[in-house]
């Protein structure tokens, strides 16, 4: 089951989730996927070399295989399986495009985590 690991201190990234996990009630509720907040299991993906603050800073996943996705890599997973978002998934996943995909989705994830940084939302 895929595991979504996030920041519920971040009113953005709670927000987005909250979507998320609306339009995936009946998976979350048939457990094929699950969505976490970092803050109550710090050193979760230590095992993966990722801390605190890289998850804070990064949307993280554990996959139904027990691989890491990061960033635009999460969402596009979670897309792929949310009904009427695999458009995105394609879109956004494709050989083409996921390299701007991560580029924007980093872009993005660090001007947030310094607005949440200087916020003093940690």
């Amino acid at each position: 089951m895929p595991t979504v690991w996030y920041n519920t201190r971040c009113p953005v990234c709670n927000a987005g989730i909250g979507r998320q996990k609306r339009r995936l009630i009946e998976a979350v509720k048939a457990g094929r996927i699950e969505f976490r907040d970092i803050n109550h299991e710090p050193e979760a993906l230590a095992g993966f070399g990722a801390s605190l603050e890289d998850i804070r800073r990064r949307l993280h996943a554990t996959d139904a295989q027990g691989r890491l996705l990061v960033g635009a890599d999460v969402a596009i997973a979670v897309w792929r399986i949310t009904p009427g978002e695999g458009w995105l998934a394609k879109l956004l996943g494709n050989a083409a495009t996921l390299p701007l995909a991560r580029f924007g989705y980093d872009r993005f994830a660090d001007l947030l985590y310094a607005w949440n940084r200087r916020s003093g939302r940690w």
